[in-house]
């Protein structure tokens, strides 16, 4: 078997595969994956890498056996903050797992090992929260609390569209089409290396078109007039370019200010203590108590397949479910009551 080649620093050294530790090998896998992934999905596997380096780290790769790993998860959730408050969740370690299997299957590959334990390790079972919504009353209240502040957009981008934080943040004029009473998600903004922002393709990496309701066109309307005079009193030409939620200076917002605007204004307007993810939620439970098609939700909020859609929302269904069965009864009775004509 070959020798694997590992960077030890600014020094290149060579380690015999049977030698290689769970460390030098992780290492190695992050390298090579930086350049696969994402600023911030890079940081959260460094986070999940040294977590395992922690436990792990000293383990010869070839040596490393399924209980091993399991028995680190178990470590993990009892004790595995680094702040020292309890351990972390069923889902980070979920997480962990997903990320630790996928290594080793490159070292499988590499041939740095023959199989791989962590796809022969069960990850602990996840409890499935039910999301939290606002119902079309407590919806009014938050919009005319928001409206002519700067939240007031994003706010309805949420609700009536189902926007992400992040599409919201990159949606720029060139994307809405206010003649047609559409607009277009192509992008998405996060967080990039070092904490600065940066624009990427949507999360499941397919754009989709969205049909404005006619409130959110009307209030877009004026809002591109509004942003257009305040821009010009700077002296600022107000481009297709420019981002249709931004500063006053028509420069990006960044998705954590957002964040941290809309639980201060939920909580001084003594709203609901919802997340501004919960808006996209909201827009598809008002969806689907209306009776629109599940399909159509699937649509509007960008998964990437309808049972995404049906699974997450599922707290919806038995309504649904009620009133389809009461409509098939109705025609039935009417059918079985109907006189017989000879």
């Amino acid at each position: 078997m070959r020798p694997s080649h590992y960077a030890n620093g600014e020094r290149r050294v060579y380690v015999e595969p049977d030698k290689i530790t769970v460390a030098q090998f992780l290492e190695r896998w992050l390298a090579h994956i930086k350049t696969q992934v994402g600023a911030s999905t890079f940081e959260r596997y460094g986070e999940y890498v040294g977590d395992i380096i922690h436990a792990l780290g000293s383990v010869r790769l070839a040596k490393l056996r399924p209980e091993q790993i399991s028995e680190m998860y178990s470590a993990v959730l009892s004790g595995g903050r680094h702040d020292g408050r309890g351990g972390l969740s069923a889902r980070t370690v979920r997480h962990m797992h997903a990320v630790f299997k996928q290594a080793l299957a490159l070292a499988c590959v590499w041939r740095v090992i023959s199989c791989n334990p962590a796809a022969l390790v069960k990850p602990p079972k996840v409890q499935r929260k039910a999301v939290k919504t606002i119902d079309t009353e407590v919806t009014t209240k938050m919009l005319d609390a928001a409206r002519g502040t700067t939240l007031f957009i994003p706010v309805l981008l949420g609700v009536l569209c189902g926007m992400r934080r992040g599409e919201i943040c990159a949606l720029r004029w060139r994307n809405v089409d206010l003649d047609n009473g559409q607009l277009a998600i192509v992008a998405s903004r996060s967080r990039g290396e070092g904490g600065k922002p940066i624009e990427k393709s949507t999360k499941t990496g397919r754009g989709r078109l969205i049909a404005l309701p006619i409130l959110a066109d009307n209030e877009l309307r004026r809002h591109r007039a509004q942003q257009a005079e305040e821009l010009l009193r700077i002296g600022v030409a107000l481009t297709d370019e420019h981002h249709v939620h931004a500063k006053a200076d028509g420069s990006p917002i960044h998705p954590t200010t957002l964040t941290l605007l809309f639980k201060r204004f939920m909580r001084d307007h003594k709203l609901p203590a919802i997340r501004l993810h919960d808006l996209r939620h909201s827009h598809a439970t008002h969806l689907l108590a209306a009776g629109v098609h599940p399909k159509i939700t699937q649509e509007r909020l960008g998964h990437s397949s309808i049972a995404v859609t049906m699974d997450t929302y599922s707290h919806a269904m038995p309504n649904m479910q009620a009133d389809a069965v009461a409509k098939i009864d109705a025609v039935l009775r009417l059918a079985m009551n109907k006189p017989k004509t000879k």
